[in-house]
């Protein structure tokens, strides 16, 4: 054990024993911001645990960390009870194993999820060995079907009597995140800990997929027994009005998100794009008409908000990822379709995204790779699944061209 091991035990210990406790994967701005926030405010003791030792060594440093709460009338929130440990090391799992931890959350990426899969594995076989108890996990990424994924990963690292024990103790809740945390730049100095965030906040989670009572119940977090309604609302409202925001705000040449939105051919495309999505959202969920019009506004004020100082090449990063099926601008349109409705602006949307050339995201570098190899029409109906002779590859092509020109002009 090394003099840091040392001193980041000792730190921990005291507290554990006096707390509940939870153990959150992901100790970045969403993690200090959010979740593990919300978690240390309900009277969790927190337990992040990162790959970033200098991170790491921050949260045992220092006894508490500011989150700002971006809004006109700014105001600070103290975040006290938490430790760091690597999400590598044996002590992870230990705090998994031990009968204080109530809850495991993660707030790492869902392209992280299977890589911190074996550590969680461990921590719950060490708990199953010590009987420890029941608890429940929810994995708090930005998809459908997050927890779910992460179960099925876990899965893959037990043996089937601990698979049995799993399914009878352990909770894989889905849930549905919401809130605009921008990059550190926009946070405040002082503490390397300190981070801003908006105002806003939504944690709404599958009550059905629970298997022990979460105790002390979370600050802000509501539980539901219909949670596919919130999530594609928020996923196909805010993420896809995101999205579409970033990839037309690159192609104008705007740095951040609130700028982007002041350009009213924008804002016609953004506000055009949520409509139709809720459209299909209203037939598929009953959400009625004027409520989500008001939720649809509420979102695009949300992204209007300049201290939030939300940066178009972050929000936009992983353009595959988002084009993926099912996820915010695919999953609208094709939803859209399914119901003979319009798809005008989320074509334009989808088509922006083929456009985002960032050198330093990889998967934009991919996706430009694979537009000049195989040519527009090709990757359209590649990354889409939309045929080439289809109406909706025709309006994406179509976009992309016009686009294009703008782009370039």
């Amino acid at each position: 054990m090394t003099a840091w091991d040392t001193v980041s035990i000792t730190l921990m210990q005291g507290p554990q024993a006096n707390h509940p406790q939870a153990v959150h994967f992901g100790a970045g701005n969403i993690g200090r911001g959010f979740i593990g926030a919300l978690l240390a405010e309900s009277g969790y003791f927190v337990v992040f645990a990162d790959v970033d030792k200098i991170l790491v060594k921050e949260l045992n440093s220092h006894e508490s960390y500011e989150v700002h709460v971006l809004e006109k009338a700014e105001r600070t929130e103290e975040i006290h009870s938490f430790a760091g440990v690597s999400s590598r090391a044996d002590e992870v799992t230990h705090f998994i194993a031990s009968p204080s931890t109530r809850l495991i959350t993660t707030a790492v990426g869902p392209n992280k999820l299977e890589k911190i899969a074996p550590a969680i594995a461990k921590g719950l076989k060490e708990r199953r060995v010590a009987n420890a108890g029941g608890l429940n996990v929810i994995a708090c990424e930005n998809m459908v079907g997050q927890t779910e994924t992460l179960g099925r990963y876990v899965q893959c690292h037990l043996s089937q009597e601990e698979n049995a024990w799993l399914s009878d103790s352990i909770g894989f809740a889905n849930c549905s995140v919401d809130r605009i945390v921008p990059a550190p730049g926009s946070s405040h100095p002082e503490n390397p800990l300190d981070v801003g965030v908006e105002g806003f906040f939504e944690w709404v989670v599958d009550e059905t997929a629970l298997r022990a009572p979460i105790d002390p119940p979370v600050q802000g977090m509501t539980l539901t027994g219909s949670l596919q309604a919130y999530i594609e609302r928020k996923l196909f409202t805010l993420n896809c009005g995101h999205a579409i925001t970033a990839y037309l705000g690159f192609i104008h040449g705007f740095d951040q998100i609130d700028q982007a939105l002041k350009n009213k051919e924008i804002l016609e495309d953004v506000r055009g794009a949520l409509r139709e999505s809720g459209a299909a959202l209203a037939k598929k969920h009953g959400f009625e008409a004027k409520e989500h019009e008001l939720y649809i506004e509420r979102v695009l004020s949300r992204f209007a908000n300049p201290k939030l100082h939300d940066d178009v090449e972050r929000v936009g990063r992983q353009p595959l990822r988002k084009l993926a099926k099912g996820d915010r601008l695919l999953g609208p349109t094709i939803m859209a379709r399914e119901y003979g409705l319009s798809i005008d602006h989320l074509a334009r949307g989808i088509a922006a995204a083929f456009l985002f050339d960032v050198k330093d995201d990889p998967q934009s570098v991919e996706l430009m790779e694979k537009v000049d190899q195989v040519g527009i029409e090709r990757a359209v109906a590649e990354y889409t699944g939309f045929g080439v002779d289809s109406d909706e590859h025709r309006k994406i092509l179509s976009a992309y061209k016009e686009l294009e020109a703008m782009k370039y002009e």
